[in-house]
Order: C-alpha cells, then sequence, then structure tokens
C-alpha cells in the first residue's frame, strides 16, 4: 500500500469514527416521533458513515501503476487544482458576514445572496462567471429551504427584512 493509499485509508477510518460519536451523540438527543431534533444530526452521521465507507473503499481500490507507466501518465494528466489562499478567506469571510447579517436582513436574501457570491468565488479562473445561472440557483435554493423549514418541519427561519413586507 502507497503513502497516498495509507493516507486516504486512515482519513476513511477516521470520518467513521467521527460519525460513529456522531450517530451516538445524535441517539442521546431526546427523540418524538417523527421528525424532531435528533433527526438531522442521524441523518448528517449516516451520511458521515457513507462516506467514510466510500473513503475506506477507495483506499483499497485505487491501485499506482508501475514506475514506467507513470511517467507517460502523468504528461497526459493535467496537474491538480490547487486552492489558492485567497479562494479560502474569501470564503471564510462570506461565511462570516452571512453570519452576522443573517439576523437582521433575514435567512431567504441572505442565503440567496451568500450562495450567489460563494458560487462566484469557487468558480475557476479560466471559466466565465454564469451571473443569471447562479443567481437563479441561489434564488430557487433559499427559497425552497425557507420553504421546507417553515411548512414541513413547523421551524421558523429568521425572515429579518421580509417582515416588513
Amino acid at each position: 500500500m502507497t503513502t497516498a493509499n495509507k493516507k486516504e485509508l486512515i482519513i476513511g477510518v477516521a470520518m467513521l469514527g467521527v460519525s460513529a460519536t456522531y450517530m451516538v451523540m445524535a441517539y442521546r438527543l431526546p427523540g418524538h416521533e417523527g421528525i424532531d431534533a435528533a433527526t438531522v444530526p442521524f441523518l448528517l452521521a449516516a451520511l458521515l458513515s457513507l462516506l467514510g465507507v466510500f473513503q475506506v473503499v477507495s483506499a483499497f481500490a485505487s491501485r499506482t501503476q508501475p514506475a514506467s507507466d507513470s511517467s507517460a501518465a502523468t504528461q497526459d494528466e493535467p496537474a491538480p487544482t490547487v486552492i489558492e489562499p485567497a479562494t479560502v478567506l474569501k470564503t471564510l469571510g462570506l461565511i462570516l458576514l452571512y453570519v452576522v447579517l443573517l439576523g437582521p436582513v433575514g435567512f431567504p436574501i441572505m442565503t440567496a445572496i451568500y450562495l450567489y457570491l460563494q458560487f462566484i468565488v469557487l468558480t475557476p479562473v479560466d471559466r466565465k462567471i454564469r451571473h443569471l445561472p447562479y443567481a437563479g440557483i441561489a434564488l430557487v435554493t433559499s427559497i425552497v429551504i425557507y420553504l421546507l423549514f417553515r411548512e414541513a418541519f413547523d421551524l421558523l427561519l429568521p425572515a429579518g427584512l421580509l417582515n416588513f413586507l
């Protein structure tokens, strides 16, 4: 097993450990019938477990090519994309701005703005920014999440400026 595969395996096992701990904590939450406070943590723990299993399986499934073939393969494959520190800082700034303005501005408006700006930040430099689809996806996602929490889960998210309309 190569060093890269060992790292993949360690990450997968760590994900499984964290998900098991999170699932135990989710089971300890007081429960009711139907959807309650433990539903989302349980779903997140189950999804993290699934990702951990995929990670472990991929560690065992990935095989490295012999040294003679690897030099030819590296010439054909594009160089891996490097995440610039500026992208990370922009994302952290957007999250901070989102959290600070969520109460006064409201969930639907801030979520739409956050998603739109995050799409722009995450767009690769060599690709054109597609403003209209980004805005549409952000708006529809924000509305669907807000209505889902309000109507299906009977939980109110901060409406902010929409309270005045």
